[in-house]
């Protein structure tokens, strides 16, 4: 009986140290990102990701550097450098839909993916990703409808389409401020969860009153 006991304690702290691990590893990684060091952030992710197969955030936030890593260079973008970004993120992207396939954040991050093809060239790549944007958001959505970073998500995308196709956006800036509203109490499902957004939901709000 002794034994059982011991050994179940030193399985419950093997278990706390791996988790213990897994936290320091993501803690480390957004430090370095918030120094804006993305590459050592990505490739600190990208171990965690390799470590942890049970866990899917560390392959979201690779792809989410590199996705981010195409607008911060979008002045000087070419083909070459988007595909070089987008293949990395896309790899990862992959990596969350084989560990968690109706993740909604990863239905999100390709939809995040698909957009910067069609924001490079709408006449090349709008055709083949717009359908699949829109219908990857509203996926997210049917998965948690009250999801302030989705709903900003979507409707940031219709207004560049509306803005493109030069329809009103009301409809649109209604669900910004719905987004908004929702992040004042939005509570991501770990501390690791994505919680970004609404900075960025009123500057959308401002362009708005426009």
């Amino acid at each position: 009986m002794k034994r059982t006991i011991v050994l179940l304690l030193i399985l419950v702290s093997l278990g706390i140290q791996a988790q213990t691990k897994y936290e320091a590893g993501m803690s480390k990684a957004f430090e370095l990102w918030g120094q804006n060091k993305l590459d050592e952030a990505s490739n600190l992710f990208e171990r965690i990701a390799a470590a942890e197969q049970e866990q899917w955030l560390p392959d979201y936030y690779v792809a989410q550097i590199h996705v981010l890593k195409c607008w911060n260079d979008w002045e000087e973008r070419d083909e070459a450098m988007l595909k070089e970004n987008l293949d990395k993120a896309q790899e990862f992207i992959n990596n969350i839909k084989t560990k968690a396939s109706n993740e909604p954040y990863g239905k999100q991050m390709q939809a995040q993916l698909y957009t910067v093809w069609v924001a490079h060239d709408g006449m090349k790549y709008g055709m083949k990703y717009s359908g699949s944007v829109a219908q990857l958001y509203d996926q997210a959505l049917a998965a948690e409808p009250e999801n302030p970073i989705f709903i900003l998500n979507k409707a940031e995308w219709e207004i560049g389409a509306a803005t493109f196709f030069g329809t009103p956006i009301d409809e649109q800036c209604k669900s910004i401020d719905r987004a908004i509203q929702l992040f004042a109490t939005f509570k991501p499902a770990t501390q690791f969860h994505p919680s970004f957004g609404l900075e960025r939901a009123k500057e959308v709000a401002e362009q708005c009153k426009k």
